[in-house]
């Protein structure tokens, strides 16, 4: 019986390719073990079978970005769990294959407030993380906001310019209404909690937030407690 070998110098064999590319094989999730996916090079193997994709592609793994619409009443931590194989969209168009290696080291980005739902960001690209802490604050975020109370005759333009919360002019945005009781907001650096603030000072009790889009990328029909890939080719 053979000693027991590492899976790497197993897939070198049998591709007739180097170890580096056998581990990125590995890694991209091309190669099963008695049947099964195997992402870990280092994984001993003796008598098991061991096959490697026919489709099979040796490029490096790039890391992944998934977008979530998180429920309303779970904080961001709670959110992180929903990030998960089982909770992603059937049919998600990014063409993206499944990896366990997805789930590890996963970083929140433009967090949402407990209260709220819609599309937050979920990634373990070190370059979507740095575009989004450079430039988050400049990055428009489009909100569905329900609301109830009388409205009057200048809410659209108190609520687009000029409001001052703890001492902080905010920036201007665009406000309109999407139907009686619904509020569209397309706005800018948004802080914790500033939304239902806003609308207070203009005598409007928040029922619902929703966040529908930052930057460029948008919740579109992505179900609550789903997430989908961001594509490679895709920026906020």
């Amino acid at each position: 019986m053979p000693d027991p070998t590492r899976l790497s110098r197993c897939v070198a064999d049998l591709a007739r390719c180097s170890r580096a590319q056998a581990e990125q094989l590995i890694e991209g999730g091309w190669v099963r073990v008695d049947g099964q996916v195997v992402e870990t090079p280092q994984t001993m193997v003796d008598a098991e079978t061991v096959e490697v994709d026919e489709a099979a592609d040796p490029q490096a793994t790039e890391p992944a970005t998934l977008l979530l619409h998180k429920p309303a009443g779970v904080s961001m931590e709670e959110a992180g769990a929903l990030a998960a194989p089982a909770n992603r969209l059937d049919g998600d168009p990014s063409g993206i294959r499944l990896l366990q290696r997805h789930f590890a080291h996963l970083q929140p980005l433009m967090p949402l407030d407990r209260d709220a739902s819609g599309l937050v960001v979920f990634s373990q690209d070190p370059r979507v993380a740095r575009r989004i802490k450079e430039d988050g604050p400049r990055l428009e975020q489009e909100y569905l906001v329900e609301v109830k109370g009388e409205t009057g005759p200048y809410t659209l333009s108190r609520l687009s310019r000029g409001m001052v919360i703890d001492g902080r002019t905010l920036p201007p945005c665009k406000v309109s209404w999407q139907n009686e009781v619904r509020l569209r907001f397309a706005i800018k650096d948004v802080h914790p909690g500033q939304l239902p603030r806003m609308c207070a000072q203009v005598g409007f009790e928040v029922v619902a937030i929703r966040r529908l889009r930052i930057g460029r990328v948008g919740l579109n029909k992505l179900p609550v407690g789903q997430w989908r890939y961001l594509p490679g080719d895709q920026r906020f």
